[in-house]
Order: C-alpha cells, then sequence, then structure tokens
C-alpha cells in the first residue's frame, strides 16, 4: 500500500496512488461466492475452454495453408509456450485464491493501474470471444440445414450493408448467449453440471476421431509424393505455432474460479496441469489422424475433419463430427461466460468499477448483474457484428495479460511477504482455524539450527534476537550474501525487492525492442544489416544482464502451495514469447486496442481512482504503535498508541496493558 510522506510533491503522490498494491485479507479462504468446485471440476472447465471450435476448424486451417502434416509439431511447440503461462496462472492461483485472475495478480504485485487495464482488457477480451463462438456456433448449425437459417432471416427479417457488421442479424447466437447466461445465474454448479456434459460428449466424439480415425489412416499421406511432412519448412511450423497458440487461450478460467473451489492450493495447480496436458493431447492426435486420412493439401478449412471422412465414404460419421463441435462450442461459451462476469466482480469489489456489479445473490452466490448485464452486451455484439471483424480484435489482451501475469511471478517472488496485514495470509482450507494464541512471558523459539531455545525474561529474549538476526538468512528481494562483497556499495542500499523490480522493467522493455527488431528491422525499419547486428546484441545483453541481476538476490522461502520452477527463466521466457506473438497481430488491431485502453482510462480516472478501496484505506489511521515502558516498580508493560499525524499533538494518554504486560506486573509486586 502506497504511503504519501508530507513534503512530496503532488506528481509523486498521484504516481503512488496509480501504482498502488491491493492489500489481501489474512484469510485469503474468506468469500461471499460459493466454495463447491472439485478438481475434476475445475479440470473440465479448463479442457472446456481450450478445447472448442479450434480442434475442428483450426487443425484443417493451419494444416493446409501453414504448415502441412508438421501440424503436428507446431502444436507441441504451443502447448510448451503455453505452458509456461500456465505454470504462472497456477502459482497466483494457488498462493492467491481469489477471482479475478490476472487482474488480482497484477493487483497484488505490480499496481492499481495496470491492473485496471489488464482487467478491462480481458473483459473485452472474453465478450469478443463469446460473441465470435456464438455466432461460429450458429454458421456451422446454419450449414447443417442448408443456410436455411440465414435466408429466412434475409427474407423476412431484414438485412443490412454495413462495413465491420454482418449482412443480417444472427438472432439465433443472441438467443444461444442469453439463454447461457440465464442458467449460469442459477449459481456455479448449474454452470459446473451443464460443462460436464458438453466436455463428456465432446470428448467422447474425440475418442471416436481418433479411434475411427486411425483405422483409416494412410501413411502415404505424409510421403514426399504428397509434399512431405513438412512442405513449408521451419518458417511455416513457427508460423503455424504463433497460429495454435490461440487454441491453448482458455485454461485462465481456472484461475478465475479459484475463489470457488474447495481446496485450490491443490486444485488449481493439478487442473491446470491436467487440463492443459489433455488438451495438447487432442490437438496433437487429432492433427495425426486429420493429415494420415486425407492429403494436407486438399483438407476443406471450414469443415475438415467433417470432410475427411465424408471424403473417406463415411459420411454418417459427418453427424457425429457436428454434434462433438457443437457441444465443444457449447463449453467455450459457458467458459467464457463464467469467467467474464468474476472479473467484473473482481474490479467492481475492489471498488474500480460501478459498486453495482460487485453485488452477490445471497442465494445462488453468484454474481448475478454481472453475469446479466455482460451476457445481454455479449449478446448485442453477436447479434450485428460480423464474424471477421470479431476474431481480428482477439487476443491482444490475453497475450497482455499473460505477460503481466509471468512478470508479476518474479517480482512477488523477490519481494518481502507483505500479505495481509497481521502477517502472513492464511490459506487454509478450514475456514474456522483460529491463530495461535499470542505468546507468554516463557516462550519456546525453534532456531534455525532445529533446537528449542527457551527464554524467562525480556533481557534473554533479546539477546535471543540478536544472536537471531546475526546468523539470519537474508531476506527476499536482498542481494546475495556470495555477492555483497562485489556489488554491496552499488546495490546494498535499495530496498528489498527494488532491483528486481526495475531490472523486470528492462526485461520486458528489452523484450519489446527486440521482438521489433527482430520482426520490422529489415523490412518495414529497412535496418542495415550492422545496425540491425548491433540493436540484437544491445537487447539481447539487457534481457540477460536483467536475467542475471534477478538470479542474483534471495528469493522467497519455498512456499506449502505450487511454485513456478526456474524463475526468474521461466516467466522470461513466457514474457518474451507473448511479446513476439503480439508483434505478429495486424496494425489495425493495435489502433483498436488503443482506443479501448484510452476508454478504460477515462472510466478509471472518472470513476476508479476515486472509489478505490486501496485509496479509503489510504485515508484511515495507521497501525498502532506499540513500546514498551519501564514502571518504578520495576516491571514491564507494552503500551499501545494510535500514531498521530504529523504536527499534532497527542494530549491524552493512550495505554492498554497486553495480557502479557499485565502477567509482568503482577509478578513484579508478587517478588
Amino acid at each position: 500500500m502506497a504511503t504519501f510522506p508530507r513534503g512530496c510533491s503532488p506528481a509523486v503522490r498521484f504516481c503512488q496512488k496509480l501504482n498502488r498494491l491491493k492489500t489481501l485479507d489474512d484469510d485469503m479462504m474468506a468469500t461471499s461466492l460459493k466454495r463447491c468446485l472439485s478438481t475434476l471440476d475445475l479440470t473440465l472447465l479448463g479442457v472446456g475452454g481450450m478445447v472448442g471450435s479450434g480442434l475442428y476448424v483450426l487443425t484443417g486451417t493451419v494444416a493446409k495453408d501453414m504448415v502441412g502434416p508438421a501440424v503436428i509439431i507446431s502444436f507441441i511447440f504451443a502447448g510448451f509456450a503455453s505452458l509456461l503461462a500456465a505454470f504462472c496462472y497456477a502459482e497466483f492461483g494457488a498462493r492467491i485464491p481469489k477471482t479475478g485472475s490476472a487482474y488480482m495478480f497484477t493487483y497484488v504485485s505490480v499496481g492499481e493501474i495496470w491492473a485496471f487495464l489488464i482487467g478491462w482488457n480481458v473483459i473485452l477480451e472474453n465478450m469478443i470471444g463469446g460473441a465470435a463462438v456464438a455466432r461460429a456456433w450458429s454458421g456451422y448449425l446454419d450449414s447443417i440445414f442448408n443456410h436455411s437459417i440465414q435466408n429466412f432471416t434475409e427474407t423476412h427479417i431484414m438485412q443490412w450493408n454495413v462495413p465491420f457488421l454482418a449482412h443480417y442479424p444472427d438472432l439465433l447466437a443472441a438467443g444461444i448467449l442469453i439463454l447461457a447466461s440465464f442458467f449460469i445465474s442459477f449459481g456455479v454448479k448449474v454452470s459446473s453440471y451443464l460443462n460436464h456434459i458438453f466436455s463428456v460428449i465432446s470428448m467422447a466424439v474425440i475418442i471416436f476421431i481418433l479411434v475411427f480415425g486411425f483405422m483409416l489412416a494412410e501413411p502415404a499421406n505424409w510421403s514426399a509424393k504428397e509434399g512431405g511432412f513438412a512442405p513449408f519448412g521451419l518458417s511455416g511450423i513457427l508460423a503455424g505455432s504463433a497460429t495454435c497458440f490461440y487454441a491453448f487461450v482458455g485454461f485462465d478460467v481456472i484461475a478465475s474460479s479459484s475463489e470457488e473451489a474447495k481446496n485450490p492450493q491443490k486444485a488449481v495447480p493439478i487442473a491446470t496441469a491436467i487440463s492443459l496436458g489433455l488438451a495438447a493431447a487432442a490437438y496433437i492426435l487429432v492433427s495425426t489422424v486429420l493429415t494420415l486420412m486425407v492429403p494436407w493439401h486438399s483438407l476443406d478449412p471450414n469443415s475438415a475433419l467433417a470432410d475427411a471422412f465424408f471424403r473417406r465414404g463415411y459420411s454418417w460419421a459427418g453427424i457425429i463430427v457436428a454434434i462433438g463441435s457443437i457441444c465443444a462450442m457449447n463449453t467455450v461459451l459457458l467458459c467464457n461466460l463464467f469467467s467474464l462476469p468474476r472479473i467484473v466482480y473482481a474490479m467492481a469489489d475492489d471498488g474500480l468499477f460501478f459498486s453495482f456489479f460487485a453485488r452477490v445473490n445471497p442465494v445462488t452466490k453468484v454474481p448475478v448483474n454481472a453475469i446479466l448485464v455482460f451476457g445481454i452486451l455479449m449478446s448485442t455484439m453477436a447479434l450485428i457484428f460480423d464474424l471477421e471483424a470479431l476474431v481480428q480484435f482477439l487476443s491482444i489482451g490475453t497475450l497482455l495479460a499473460y505477460t503481466f501475469v509471468a512478470a508479476s511471478v518474479i517480482v512477488l517472488r523477490f519481494q518481502p511477504d507483505r500479505i495481509g496485514s497481521k502477517g502472513t495470509a492464511s490459506t487454509s482450507p478450514n475456514p474456522n482455524s483460529e491463530t495461535s494464541p499470542a505468546p507468554t512471558e516463557s516462550q519456546t523459539i525453534r532456531e534455525d539450527s532445529g533446537e528449542l531455545k527457551q527464554y524467562e525474561s525480556f533481557s534473554d529474549k533479546l539477546q535471543l534476537v540478536e544472536r537471531q538476526v546475526s546468523s539470519e538468512k537474508r531476506g527476499p528481494g536482498q542481494l546475495k550474501a556470495y555477492w555483497e562483497p562485489y556489488l554491496g556499495k552499488l546495490l546494498g542500499d535499495c530496498e528489498p525487492g527494488e532491483v528486481v523490480a526495475f531490472c523486470v522493467l528492462t526485461l520486458i522493455v528489452s523484450s519489446v525492442s527486440l521482438c521489433i527488431v527482430l520482426e520490422f528491422g529489415t523490412n518495414q525499419l529497412q535496418l542495415p544489416i550492422w545496425s540491425f547486428s548491433m540493436l540484437l546484441v544491445v537487447f539481447i545483453l539487457a534481457y540477460v544482464l536483467s536475467l542475471t541481476l534477478i538470479w542474483l538476490h534471495e528469493p522467497q522461502s519455498k512456499s506449502k502451495t505450487f511454485q513456478v520452477p526456474l524463475v526468474p527463466l521461466t516467466p522470461a521466457a513466457s514474457i518474451l514469447i507473448n511479446v513476439f506473438l503480439m508483434m505478429k497481430l495486424s496494425y489495425l488491431t493495435w489502433i483498436r486496442f488503443t482506443v479501448w485502453i484510452g476508454v478504460g482510462l477515462f472510466v478509471y480516472f472518472g470513476y476508479g481512482i476515486w472509489h478505490s478501496k486501496e485509496g479509503k484505506r489510504e485515508l484511515q489511521p495507521e497501525d498502532m504503535a506499540a513500546r514498551y515502558v519501564v514502571l518504578p516498580s520495576g516491571s514491564l508493560v507494552e503500551t499501545v498508541q494510535p500514531v498521530q499525524p504529523e504536527g499534532q499533538m497527542d494530549t491524552s494518554a493512550h495505554d492498554f496493558s497486553s495480557p502479557t504486560a499485565s502477567t509482568a506486573e503482577e509478578n513484579a509486586g508478587k517478588r
């Protein structure tokens, strides 16, 4: 939480306001939502969010236009890149079991305005994603009935020819979204049951495709006669990996649901790992079957799987594939409608968005206002916007969220533990767990050596504390003791975690600069070879130097919850991959993104910054100050006083003897 010392300039205080961090309660299992989701529920939510229409459409499109049969390798690369981001989400979801996903994680470790912008973009991503899936669902169902729904709408209802809008209002897409929002508002268990049904049907269809498809496989379709395994070479595989990466977008629904999980410390990492593994296996195996059934260059990009069975003489199998495709799209639709209101609720509950959306229904324990309002907005987008116009805006907000979450993992790992107002946050699954009683005068402390040390008096306690401090390991965010003689004069005076935070910023800037040079250096920027090479070396050195400086600092000790392995290397690699993929997006996407950011800043400065709960917390009195006072009788009394603002005089005594002090005074009287 930011503090504003007297004498700070208004600009400094304003910047501190923008970058204030969220203070978490000691008991992070406490919630107004209902904790009822098991590991299986979270796993199926993750699978449903990832294995959607992409399995039935994306595999054929990438195989035919970009990669060929080597689409298998593209999915392996994309799955590995997604795993790096999933690691970061799993650590935060287990460590901070609160709804809000990337928004919450950024608020805890980076700052308020950045968290708001991440949440603002994730809201738009979910709205567009849900509307796009609804349009695809409607179009797929319409194609089964030979486009009779579209023809009836254009003939008997209305049609228009406006840029970026659909040629006709898609009433079916809007209707399915409103119906799904209605069901989700009944509670998290109803949403989970619906997702179970559609996910089981979808996975059964995938198993059918794999078994029957391998029976029809012809290895000759990978031969040189048909163009070989990788007809587009390594560049095609990498380009395909960038596209396939978006197939795995959706695992963050697990982190969004952590506040409704029974045991998020275990369930969130396990569900993330299993769901991502199942999704990757499904994409890789289905791609293998598809390219072995028919030659890759003859695939139909719009309905590759159904068309492949039809061409092999099994048109009835196309009906089963169509059922699986519709069920898979239903699961993606449910996941979008499930996670979107919870992000809105988290922002509203923190005071950064309109408080109307923070209300939770006392019966269903879900944010009904957010579900219904944003369900209607999503259905309106599906009603009037064209699918292609919607899809063009996808991905940039998700990639930005992945980048900030990865950066947050590094920042939080090398920060002193500041969760909670009284100490380390409690994440025990038992909400009724009680804190241990205050220590008595005669106490036992376990030292680093493992021995039990007992002290009887305050002087003994002081001596023990001095011995502990002298042998204490350096705290998180401080320079490691080994490097103190070499870098102590340069970095030793910095606050714990300050150097790491600066290095993370340098890491992001160098990643962006490096990717810009790689992507645009030789073409759009037309840099000469010497300039191109020099910039590459400079930015690579900055990236490596930032990683090295972070590694030279002490991380937090091992936690009982899941932790990302190989920090800072794993999050740094995720940052670089996400930034590289962002550079691949079209300039129109960046223009739309900039406009949406401008709207978000207007909302934040018009409402959020004035109603922020962290801002109101700063106006409350500071913590009580404790002092030890020796009375004439020789007894020790602990007095507690509220800290007064500078310039004010405290004319009244506010001494409250603690139980320990009272005991000490009584003992002194007896003596």
